[in-house]
């Protein structure tokens, strides 16, 4: 989690603006809810590396006291710096990037005390058309880092190109998986031109929030704790989506285990972008420590354009995270079926599929905020109690449906379910054993 420049400043970055989306990290409250790394993207560099070492330096302009000094004021604020460069021989603004150049780099990255390294793929010499190759372009950069022994999250930029979902667990710690994003909910746009991430042979840009979502639903399986499907940097707050369309944007980034890296301007920020990217409960769906990105369980057509679409994940303490997400035109009205929600995770023995979809469990709505405290005549136990005023508030206990759920067009709602451990069920009663992955283990 952490603020990138590229969305919102693109090229027009310097040590001002790099320090004070820093200050902004830890004034807004963000750096305690998890958002720890300032990376700086594209345009950092001088025109020419270092003419004796072909070490890369920083635009003396832009960064008249160098990175390291910039590294040591995020350090002092307890953040983490992050850089960016490019395996090829060019970075995507044009500066010079570091193929071929890699331990020179990686070691210059790490005198300057850096943390984490974004690596994108222009001008990659052709040397990409098959896993195998770009996964060596790629590995020696992850190659070099680890040489220096300082810890630096690698993150890969590669667009999703030659399927670094298959092979980048093993030398990164996320990966791209589709072209650069667009401030847009679902504007179809030529330059994004896959509509399917399996066989996508030229990635693109100006891809649309739902086009990556549908990229995302068949590779979440391929990530896990410490190596990450990565969805792209948010849009929220840079005002191309309505208040619901960004909601869906930070929830589906998060149920889908995508890192959460901010792309707007943090110092001018409106109250309304503050409440979306400080959800704590949505947060904590995306750091929760099974990893398991949530599948999705069906697609429904609306007859008047769009789709519904059920998305569920499982999160440690047996909880699970459901998602409905319509981006469709027309409000909705519908329920949701436990059955749909448990579908991968009944028993083969049909007594014990029922049992499991006629369970109880409470439920907690991950974006509204909680207006009371649950007592004894509701039934409920002190452990579902909630703080008042934090979102995640207690909606009851459910059994066979979700009901009466209404959903806005663009909406996507959020909940959690705890299942209710009483005398009629029990975990012997479910015998459902949840392991890191996306789906049970009986």
């Amino acid at each position: 989690m952490g603020w990138n420049t590229w969305n919102h400043f693109g090229c027009g970055i310097n040590e001002d603006v790099i320090l004070s989306a820093a200050k902004a990290l830890v004034k807004t409250g963000l750096k305690d809810l998890g958002y720890e790394y300032v990376l700086i993207d594209d345009c950092w560099q001088a025109p020419h590396r270092d003419p004796k070492t072909n070490a890369p330096v920083a635009d003396p302009h832009k960064f008249p006291h160098g990175i390291k000094h910039v590294a040591d004021k995020v350090h002092e604020m307890g953040l983490k710096l992050g850089i960016y460069s490019d395996a090829g021989t060019k970075t995507c603004a044009g500066f010079y990037g570091s193929l071929d150049m890699e331990q020179t780099d990686a070691k210059q990255y790490a005198a300057w005390e850096v943390d984490y390294l974004k690596y994108d793929n222009c001008y990659n010499e052709g040397r990409s058309g098959t896993p195998l190759i770009s996964r060596e372009r790629y590995a020696a950069m992850s190659e070099a880092l680890n040489a220096t022994g300082r810890p630096i999250l690698y993150s890969m930029c590669n667009w999703g190109e030659d399927q670094p979902w298959n092979w980048a667990m093993t030398i990164a710690n996320s990966w791209r998986i589709s072209g650069d994003i667009h401030d847009s909910f679902d504007r179809y746009d030529e330059r994004c031109p896959c509509e399917s991430v399996l066989d996508c042979k030229f990635a693109g840009y100006h891809c649309a929030i739902t086009r990556i979502i549908d990229f995302a639903a068949p590779i979440g399986q391929k990530g896990g704790p410490g190596h990450f499907n990565d969805l792209d940097m948010l849009e929220i707050g840079n005002g191309g989506m309505t208040y619901d369309e960004y909601v869906t944007h930070f929830s589906m980034w998060a149920i889908l285990k995508s890192p959460l890296i901010l792309g707007n301007d943090l110092t001018s920020m409106s109250d309304e972008t503050w409440s979306i990217i400080s959800n704590e409960a949505i947060i904590s769906v995306n750091k929760d420590p099974m990893g398991s990105a949530a599948n999705r369980i069906w697609k429904k057509k609306l007859p008047t354009g769009g789709d519904l679409q059920l998305w569920v994940g499982w999160l440690v303490e047996w909880e699970t995270v459901v998602a409905l997400m319509n981006t469709g035109t027309g409000a909705i009205n519908t329920s949701i079926s436990i059955a749909d929600v448990f579908t991968d995770g009944v028993s083969s023995n049909d007594s014990e599929s029922e049992s499991t979809r006629q369970s109880a469990f409470y439920l907690y709505d991950l974006w509204e905020k909680e207006d009371r405290i649950a007592g004894k005549d509701d039934g409920d136990r002190a452990a579902i109690r909630t703080a008042r005023g934090k979102y995640g508030r207690y909606e009851g206990i459910v059994r066979g449906h979700i009901k009466d759920v209404y959903i806005k067009p663009h909406q996507t709602r959020v909940w959690k379910l705890a299942p209710v451990w009483g005398a009629q069920e029990s975990k012997q009663a479910l015998r459902l054993q949840r392991k890191r992955g996306a789906r049970y283990e009986m």
